[in-house]
This record gives C-alpha cells, structure tokens and sequence, in this order.
C-alpha cells in the first residue's frame, strides 16, 4: 500500500502556535455516521509510516509537540497504545500495525477521488489510466485500446507501461493488466492470458537442429532470457527445462528487459528465446520465426491479469473498461474454442 498520502502533503493549515485545527467532536447526530479525528488519524499516519515524529513533523509543518498531542489524543480516544517509544527507536503496537494500512488506504482513496473530480471540472471529462506491461501492450494491449475507444470514443484513456510483477506502486493507475502467478489477495484480478511457452528462433538457427535432441540444440546456441523483477536470471528457461526433463544450465546468455525485445533479437539470429505460440502466432506463421520443438511447449505459471481494487469498482469508467474487456477474451476463448468444419 502506497505512503504517498502522508509524504508531501500538509495537515490542515496550522494556527498561530503551530499546532493543528481541533477536530470537531461533536459530530452531527442526525447523520448516524461516528465522528472520526481526522486530523489525529492524519497527525497518526505520518509518524507511523516514518516511525519518527521528527521527520513527520517536518512533513507536516507542524511542531513536534503538537503532533505528539494529536497521536496522543487518538490513542485516548481509542482506549489502546499505537505506538511504543523506547530507547532504541520507535515502533508500532499491534493496534498500530492493524490501524496504519486502513488510515493510509483511505486517504490515498480520497486523494485519489479528489483529483478525479478536478481532473473532470478541468478537462471536462473523466480519464481513464491505464497500465500494462511492455510486451502485452505491444502485442495485444494497443489493439484491444482502439477496439474499446471505437466502441466507447467518449471515454479519453491514459496509458502507461512498465516492468515487473503485480500493481504498479501506489494508487497511480485505475486499471492494470499484470503479469504474475495466480494467488489470492485484496485486488480483483480476471485472467486473460495464462503463458505457455516453446523455444523458438530464425529459420537458419532452427535448420541447426536437424538430427539434435532439445537439450544438445538448446545447449550449441545462445539461449535469450527476459528478466523479471524478483526472479533468478534463468527463470523461464529452468521452468522449460524441468518441464522437459533436461539439465540446460541455463545461466549463461542474454537478457533483456521485455520479451518483445528478446524476440526480435531471436528473429535477427542473435539466438533461441522462449515465446508463447498464440501471443507471437503472426511471427511463426510467416517463418520470422521457427518453433524447433513444437511439442515441447510448457507451462510457465504465469499469466496476464486484468487487475483493478476493489473500491474502484464504483467507478462507472473502471466497471466499463474491466467488463468491456472480460467479455472481449471470454468472446476469443470461445471461438478457440469452437470445432472445425
């Protein structure tokens, strides 16, 4: 969860003696809604993320003694400690560690929609973010983008890519597709594309194996890897190999920071990368590239996931980009699926 909602961004402007505004605990009766301090949960969220209340003081540009009567009065409030002060530095209670991400989320959310709406008054209309890793938006993304802005011409889209696994860090976009494994958590993640993948190269490489076994051709060539934050250098390639029951010793070659890159330098003769046949079909069916192997295609684990939080779903722009494509795939994974003549 993002800490940008306390970095850079003051408390309410302070009084003469440098501390902040009172909230107002009286609260309106008639609303049926509980007071929340907010500004003790803001004074709170700042020196928790930074375990420190001189750096959050200094974020907020308020005394130290008036943020530390702000934590202090929230803990009152709460009838429970949310932060231990000890010789060696400071830490959070377990009241602390439970209350921090929720405080946080739900400044980031208001951030987040409070932007939204002067990005709409400014520019007159909604604009909807969206990420998706190199490769995908390559192949598929800016087709599947003008498809839905055909459709839906009135709804301006902001798109942006970068590596790695998972959501981009913080609240920065409202729709994501992601690469990674299957697991459970907070966000709703659609599948559109698990990732299987076969050796493949330029046709005078593939005319090398000729009389060889997977391992012996994999072994005489460069072998292209694509990095993967987190991930040993080798990983699709060990995958691959475990797959097929061979010893690759696969820590040797190239890699390159998207699988878009690597496969170009496959089909310029630079060596033997992994694809996935349907995301690359058009290279193999017009001989750029060879899969050698064909019946050596493996799981990788991996996936495309259309991922989006769950709070964002009240947003109609986000329901109608994350429906509009859930249907486009479950559409194409139909007809994939439909017998021949």
């Amino acid at each position: 969860m993002s800490n940008k909602g306390s970095k850079g961004s003051a408390l309410p402007s302070a009084d003469a003696a440098g501390s902040l505004p009172a909230d107002d605990a009286t609260g309106d009766p008639k609303s049926g809604r509980v007071w929340l301090p907010l500004n003790a949960l803001r004074a709170f969220e700042a020196v928790g993320a930074r375990l420190s209340f001189t750096g959050a003081a200094a974020a907020l540009h308020i005394s130290q003694s008036a943020l530390s009567r702000h934590v202090g009065r929230l803990e009152e409030y709460l009838g429970c400690r949310l932060l231990e002060r000890r010789a060696q530095g400071m830490s959070l209670t377990a009241a602390g560690a439970a209350l921090l991400p929720v405080v946080t989320g739900s400044f980031d959310r208001m951030e987040e929609t409070l932007k939204m709406l002067r990005r709409e008054r400014g520019s007159g209309g909604r604009i909807l973010k969206v990420h998706m890793p190199p490769t995908f938006l390559h192949v598929a993304g800016l087709s599947l983008i003008g498809e839905f802005r055909r459709a839906f011409p009135d709804v301006p889209i902001d798109i942006s890519s970068s590596n790695g696994i998972g959501l981009p860090a913080g609240r920065s976009v409202d729709i994501a597709v992601v690469f990674d494994r299957p697991h459970v958590g907070d966000a709703i993640r659609d599948p559109l594309w698990m990732i299987n993948q076969t050796p493949a190269c330029a046709p005078q490489i593939a005319a090398r194996a000729q009389g060889l076994g997977l391992a012996d051709f994999l072994r005489a060539n460069e072998l292209l890897h694509v990095k993967l934050e987190g991930e040993p250098f080798d990983v699709f390639w060990s995958i691959h190999a475990r797959h097929c029951g061979i010893d690759l010793g696969a820590t040797r070659g190239l890699a390159f920071e998207t699988e878009a890159l690597a496969v170009q330098h496959a089909i310029a003769g630079g060596g033997i990368t992994l694809v996935d046949p349907d995301m690359f079909a058009a290279e193999l069916a017009d001989g750029r590239l060879v899969a050698p192997f064909p019946r050596t295609t493996s799981p990788t684990g991996f996936g495309y996931y259309l991922t989006v939080h769950p709070d964002d779903m009240v947003d109609p722009a986000v329901a109608l980009f994350r429906s509009w494509v859930v249907r486009h795939y479950a559409s194409a994974d139909a007809e994939d699926d439909t017998p021949g003549d």
